[in-house]
Formats: structure tokens, C-alpha cells, sequence
């Protein structure tokens, strides 16, 4: 009875004691998911497109095993479009689970141009998603890079570290360097794998074509990308010019704020002299404090990061596709030779 005893007492601390939660570090997505939401962005283009996710959460692993389009907002009222979405949501995850479909939400896809994603609209999108699910990912799709011989997919989350700062709105730039926090630490790119059951991988065999040429095998050996280059040199020329505009408001600020702190130094000087002479009169002394002064609200420092972070990614693409064009110059100049 004593051993009895002991066991229940260790089963119920352990009970007790919180679990640890490990970190998502890999994201595994059904094949069906993958060709589903490419299809879905494809159809939809040039609009943008979202959908949502369900799976299952286990461990440092995130399993996506279904998925299902959003409405397009342009085929419907603008009026009550919210609250339309929410009962389309909902509807679903009702009918999926009727037919024992996983129909846990883990996240959200949606499709992009150009790699264009950074936006504060993503950020409060994660924000939204995670006062329900703490562990959720968001699949971004990029039509343009997958037809550009890229995979196309990247699955993103916000670290840490930022959800918590953002979440008590402590993203000015004195709070963000007190944390050691810069553009870099505001998304996490997971890896994900695709996969197949066995009888969809057997499917794939019997459906797989013998090795032949196509328009696709010519079309690598184009020597440059002017279209890929000159989009990216746009976004990216564009993004500097929002992070010159976002510097200029930071230098407004610094110059208005160090404008109102001397007229209210010259204030006081003045009020503290008045004071004097009132003390020496045997007045009582004045309040000291302006009622006209009001420091000015330092800006937010988030969309300047997320540009910066924009810029960096436009440039990555533009040395990649350079660098590409330039190693098929060089074999075109050595077989000419």
C-alpha cells in the first residue's frame, strides 16, 4: 500500500508540473495540401488569395493535412463580408468534422507577387491567429518565383521574442534596441516537407512519363531574366524610397521633439524665476508644471524593419538571378570559344 501510495503521489506531481513546451521546428505538409493551394492561387491571379490550414500539432512538428480556400472578397458585398467569412469558416470546419477530417486550425496560406509579403497586415494577421492558437504558420506561395524553376513555398512565423513585444505594443525604437531586437527577428522561416501516402507515391509512378524534351528543358538555357530583374529592381527601388520617406518622419520627429523640449526648458526657467520673486514677496509659488506641454509619441519603428527586410530580400533575388545569368554567359562564351 505504501509503494501504492508513493506511485499515486509521483503521478499526481507530474501531473502537476507544467509541461514544456518545445518549439516548432519543421513543418510537414500533405502533398494534396501543396497542389491544392498552388491551384488556388494560380486560378485567382493577378488578385491575392487566402485559405486556411488544418492539421495536426505534434511536438516540434507541424502536420498540415487539409486545407480550403477563402471566399474572394471581390465576389462579394463589401458590407458584412467579416461576418460572411466567419460563418464560411465555421460551416467548414463543421462539415470537415462530420466526415472525421482533421480540422484543427494551424495557420493560414496565401499567395504573394514578387516576394512582396512583409507587410504589417501579415504581422496583425499572426497577432489575430495566435490570441486562439499559439502555435500557428502561415504558407506563403509566390506564383512568379515557382514559374521561375523555384519552389515557390516558404512557411513563416513570428519569433518569439517580437510576438511578445509587439503584443504589449512596445515597438518603439528605445524598447526595441533595450531587447536587442532588429529587422531580422521578426519572422522565422520553418522547413517544410512535402509528403505522400504510399498509394499516392505509387500513383505518381505509373503516371510518370518517360524522360523527353520539352519547352521546359529550352527554356533553361535563356540567358537572362529581364522580366525577374527588372520587377525586382522596381519593388526593391520602390521599398527604398518608403524607408527614405519612414527616415524622414523619424528626423521630423527628433527635430519637433527637441523644439518642444527647449521652449518648455525656457518655460520653466521663467515660471522657476517667477517663483523666486513670488517666494521673496511672500506669494505662494506657482505650479511648475505647463499644462501646454505634451511630448510628442515616438514612431513606430515596425513597418521601417519590415521594409528593410523587404529591400534585403529584393536584392538576395536580384544577386541570384545575376549571378545565374552571368554562369550562363560564361559557359555560352566558352563554347563559342
Amino acid at each position: 500500500h505504501r509503494e501504492g501510495s508513493t506511485m499515486a503521489l509521483n503521478f499526481a506531481a507530474s501531473i502537476k508540473q507544467k509541461k514544456e513546451e518545445v518549439p516548432i521546428t519543421n513543418v510537414q505538409v500533405e502533398g494534396v495540401v501543396v497542389a491544392k493551394l498552388i491551384k488556388h492561387c494560380k486560378d485567382c491571379l493577378p488578385s491575392f488569395v487566402t485559405g486556411q490550414l488544418l492539421g495536426l500539432d505534434i511536438g516540434s512538428t507541424l502536420e498540415i493535412t487539409y486545407s480550403f480556400p477563402f471566399p474572394n472578397k471581390s465576389d462579394q458585398d463589401v458590407a458584412g463580408s467579416e461576418d460572411d467569412d466567419a460563418s464560411y469558416q465555421l460551416e467548414m470546419m463543421r462539415c470537415l468534422r462530420e466526415v472525421n477530417v482533421d480540422n484543427n486550425t494551424v495557420g493560414w496560406y496565401q499567395s504573394t507577387y514578387v516576394g512582396s509579403y512583409q507587410t504589417l497586415e501579415l504581422v496583425e494577421t499572426f497577432m489575430s491567429y495566435q490570441e486562439s492558437i499559439k502555435r500557428c504558420v502561415c504558407i506563403v506561395y509566390d506564383p512568379q518565383a515557382a514559374a521561375q524553376g523555384s519552389f515557390g513555398l516558404k512557411v513563416l512565423k513570428l519569433k518569439e521574442k517580437f510576438f511578445n513585444l509587439f503584443k504589449e505594443g512596445k515597438v518603439s525604437a528605445t524598447q526595441l534596441n533595450q531587447e536587442g531586437i532588429t529587422s531580422k527577428d521578426i519572422f522565422q522561416e520553418l522547413p517544410i516537407t512535402v509528403t505522400n501516402s504510399s498509394l499516392v507515391a505509387a500513383m505518381f509512378s505509373v503516371l510518370q512519363r518517360d524522360s523527353q524534351a520539352d519547352q521546359g528543358t529550352f527554356d533553361r538555357l535563356h540567358i537572362s531574366e529581364p522580366d525577374s530583374l527588372e520587377k525586382n529592381l522596381e519593388f526593391m527601388m520602390d521599398s527604398v524610397d518608403e524607408y527614405h520617406s519612414k527616415v524622414y518622419q523619424v528626423s521630423q520627429y527628433h527635430r519637433m521633439s527637441q523644439r518642444l523640449e527647449v521652449q518648455h526648458q525656457q518655460w520653466l526657467q521663467k515660471r522657476k524665476a517667477e517663483n523666486a520673486s513670488r517666494r521673496a514677496a511672500g506669494d505662494d509659488p506657482l505650479s511648475e508644471e505647463d499644462p501646454n506641454y505634451t511630448p510628442l509619441n515616438e514612431p513606430s519603428r515596425m513597418e521601417s524593419f519590415l521594409i528593410s527586410n523587404q529591400t534585403t530580400n529584393f536584392s538576395e533575388k536580384i544577386a541570384l538571378a545575376g549571378g545565374q545569368t552571368l554562369q550562363k554567359l560564361c559557359v555560352m562564351d566558352s563554347l563559342y570559344k
